[in-house]
């Protein structure tokens, strides 16, 4: 019995599968349904903080990104105009928020909410809760060696912190060429550079580990 593929339907990639699948958690949860929200908020706690471990450089950094980073989920889901897009913004605010941290690291440390004492309402009244599921830790470093082996992990420490971002999100987390630039700032040309680098830097590194 043979079997034959709709023209209509092309294959898609992990990619966009994967993009497919925020983007419907998104859009359920810009409606205000709190089991997609939850969800949502599960499925980018380990990937913000992931991110923001590699970027940031610091567990303790990390931890305040990553609670900022779900904060300003929770808070502007419904203002998210590309769900399509959702991991590329997510992305996005874990560098800006890495980057600030970097700046204000001599001084006086940025103020993050926790979710842990809930969302601020709106009009002045009770904190909303919410629950996150913390299945990843009680060591910081536990949810980075269940992702990676201790030989990448050390080589990707020795790579500067703009090629290891670059290589982290286009070789690991699976980001397309477009989306990293987007994230960077820079062009897809430069990206395509960078990556080029980051993978023969990378290399070598792996050799001496």
């Amino acid at each position: 019995m043979s079997t034959t593929t709709d023209p209509q339907r092309p294959n898609r990639s992990p990619e966009d599968g994967t993009k497919a699948e925020y983007a419907a958690l998104v859009r359920d949860a810009a409606t205000g349904d709190r089991d997609a929200i939850e969800r949502l908020l599960i499925r980018s706690q380990e990937v913000a903080y992931r991110f923001s471990l590699i970027v940031c450089g610091h567990p303790e950094d990390a931890e305040d990104v990553m609670q900022d980073a779900l904060l300003k989920t929770y808070r502007y889901v419904n203002s998210i105009t590309e769900p399509e897009a959702f991991r590329t913004w997510l992305y996005t605010t874990v560098r800006n928020a890495c980057l600030m941290k970097r700046r204000l690291h001599a001084g006086e440390p940025s103020h993050f909410v926790s979710l842990e004492n809930g969302i601020p309402s709106a009009d002045g009244g009770a904190p909303t809760t919410i629950d996150v599921a913390d299945e990843a830790r009680p060591a910081d470093q536990q949810l980075i060696d269940a992702w990676m082996d201790d030989r990448l992990r050390e080589a990707l420490k020795k790579l500067p912190p703009p090629y290891r971002m670059i290589v982290v999100m286009r070789e690991m987390e699976g980001l397309s060429t477009r989306d990293v630039a987007t994230v960077t700032g820079m062009s897809e040309a430069n990206v395509k550079t960078r990556l080029h680098r980051a993978r023969l830097m990378l290399r070598r590194h792996l050799e001496d580990v």
